[in-house]
């Protein structure tokens, strides 16, 4: 089933939004609003905002004060990172908005609330443009970084809660001089690079509903973390904990996990894990440590509610795929080997048995697998933005063919070389109507899940 109305909408907002968003040198309009969902359902409304002073939040029709996040200030440079031209300088205010509030508003600007059970839920990923070395993704051409498009038809759809996994930042490095598509594109960690990659092209999908916001490598200490800290993770804003210095980094890179209740006996667990590497973790590292130390942090939130979704960015039970460059040899990878070593040290099935699903991004793609072994569904959604990975999935794994030790694949969906969004809508306490969609608002594919159970209607999208 399609619905023609999602493309209508999306054809206004996308030439009032997309547009703009991809202009060289552009970054978009200065003061951005939304609002972020955290620990047990904590709604904060955010500002960021070239004024002076942070403006009060109406709630409800009454004032409320909004306290300073971040100083007015840019990004300040880290050792270690290359050169970038200056950034604006933006003040970013913030202020919880009470659980039952009815409406709130901040600088004209209407807020989307919170909703007790939500039950159409939105999930996008690995959204920015990327220019990095090499790889220089047309920013400036709507085809190529169609994120604004894919906000503006994932807005259409009204969500109660967007999802992001991951990976909002990837303009690091400047345009390369003999390519027009990305010319003039802002570039490095400062807030001008931010706004064109994800504050710009998000502004519909952010005015729709609340966020729940998981932790990308791209905002790791070492490239957009200073970013992260400031205007996305939903804790309150610590110095030291901002990736600044690099001598704090042994904060700075991890968080504790956090649960958002859903209603009807089932959360979300959104963990953070920005610093994990694919090659795996030496039992001597300190980061297997700290990643086993927030598995059990992990299995205490499950324990507050009988079903669970994890929220992260790294899969740790999806396939990827390279080409041998040589032979055209197809090559499947499994999950983050990382969180496969520190997580297996305390479970050898990885996850919680009250997990159901697990939803995270990284791999530049759309997938789905569910398993005859009893570990949850991975649904991998970061398809949204960035350069796709092209090198397809088969419809099968091949015989023995895991992602990770022990989990057997029974059924197995993807999409390859399609941008878009993912949709939920619940059906039941522990069942959803799983839903892809392309950067049009056209169907593309439909799953249904059933606890930890899921199959698609297509095995593969063409």
């Amino acid at each position: 089933m399609r619905f023609p109305w999602i493309r209508l909408a999306v054809t206004a907002a996308a030439l009032a939004l997309g547009g703009c968003a991809s202009l060289p040198g552009d970054p978009g309009a200065a003061d951005v609003a939304y609002v972020v969902i955290g620990e047990n359902g904590a709604a904060t409304a955010r500002l960021i905002t070239a004024a002076a002073h942070c403006p009060p939040l109406s709630v409800d029709g009454q004032a409320v004060p909004m306290r300073v996040r971040v100083p007015m200030s840019s990004i300040p440079a880290r050792a270690g990172q290359p050169p970038a031209p200056p950034s604006r300088a933006m003040l970013t205010c913030e202020a919880l908005i009470p659980a039952g509030s009815t409406s709130a508003s901040v600088a004209g600007r209407r807020l989307p609330l919170p909703q007790a059970a939500p039950r159409r839920i939105v999930v996008i990923g690995d959204t920015g443009c990327r220019l990095k070395g090499k790889e220089a993704q047309d920013c400036n051409d709507p085809e190529r970084f169609p994120f604004a498009r894919v906000a503006a038809s994932a807005a259409a759809f009204k969500p109660d809660l967007v999802i992001h996994v991951g990976d909002y930042h990837y303009r690091e490095d400047p345009c390369p001089a003999t390519q027009a598509g990305c010319a003039g594109s802002p570039y490095g960690y400062g807030y001008d690079a931010w706004a064109a990659d994800f504050f710009t092209p998000a502004r519909s999908l952010l005015a729709a509903a609340p966020w729940v916001l998981a932790r990308g490598n791209h905002e790791s200490c070492s490239r957009a973390g200073q970013g992260w800290w400031r205007w996305l993770d939903p804790r309150p804003y610590l110095a030291g904990r901002d990736c600044t210095l690099p001598a704090n980094d042994a904060v700075g890179e991890y968080s504790d996990p956090y649960a958002v209740p859903l209603g009807e006996g089932a959360q979300l667990i959104v963990f953070d894990t920005a610093n994990t590497s694919y090659k795996g973790l030496a039992p001597g590292d300190p980061r297997r440590a700290a990643y086993t130390a927030s598995y059990r942090k992990i299995d205490a939130l499950a324990r507050q509610a009988p079903y669970n979704i994890g929220v992260d960015h790294h899969p740790l039970l999806a396939f990827g795929a390279t080409r041998d460059a040589k032979t055209g040899e197809v090559r499947l990878f499994g999950g983050d080997q990382g969180l496969l070593d520190a997580f297996g040290d305390v479970d050898p099935a990885y996850l919680p048995r009250s997990f159901g699903m697990l939803l995270s991004g990284h791999v530049h793609l759309w997938e789905q697998t569910s398993f005859a072994s009893g570990h949850p569904t991975q649904f991998v959604s970061g398809f949204s933005g960035t350069a796709e990975d092209i090198v397809p999935l088969p419809a099968v794994p091949p015989p023995g063919k895991t992602p990770a030790p022990g989990a057997i694949v029974e059924h197995m969906s993807s999409w390859i070389d399609g941008f878009g969004f993912m949709t939920m809508e619940r059906t039941a306490a522990e069942a959803w109507l799983v839903k892809v969609w392309d950067r049009d608002g056209r169907e593309r594919n439909s799953c249904k899940v059933e606890g930890r159970k899921s199959r698609c209607a297509l095995q593969q999208v063409r």
